[in-house]
């Protein structure tokens, strides 16, 4: 499934802020703060690794797939995936 995110990058830590409906030509997106800068790829790599272990499944099913230098992200996860288990 295809999970939409606003990511803010350079944050103090890495959080899961919420839902935001209707957001802008993209409708609801999961607004979240990463703590890696968005230089040379390192806030993309921080949230794959962040999202992989907050829905506790591998690394290698979390995949960026559109938005990879802009704030809003469209990322790759398995169609399985519980979203509930979010911490938010």
């Amino acid at each position: 499934m295809k999970l939409a995110l606003k990511v803010t990058p350079g944050a103090k830590k890495n959080e899961i802020l919420g839902w935001e409906d209707d957001y802008p030509q993209v409708g609801r997106v999961l607004k979240v703060k990463i703590a890696a800068p968005p230089v040379e790829g390192k806030a993309n790599k921080e949230i794959v690794l962040f999202l992989a272990k907050a829905l506790g499944i591998p690394k290698t099913c979390v995949e960026v797939v559109h938005g990879t230098s802009g704030r809003i992200k469209l990322v790759e996860i398995p169609d399985d995936t519980d979203l509930a288990s979010l911490k938010i």
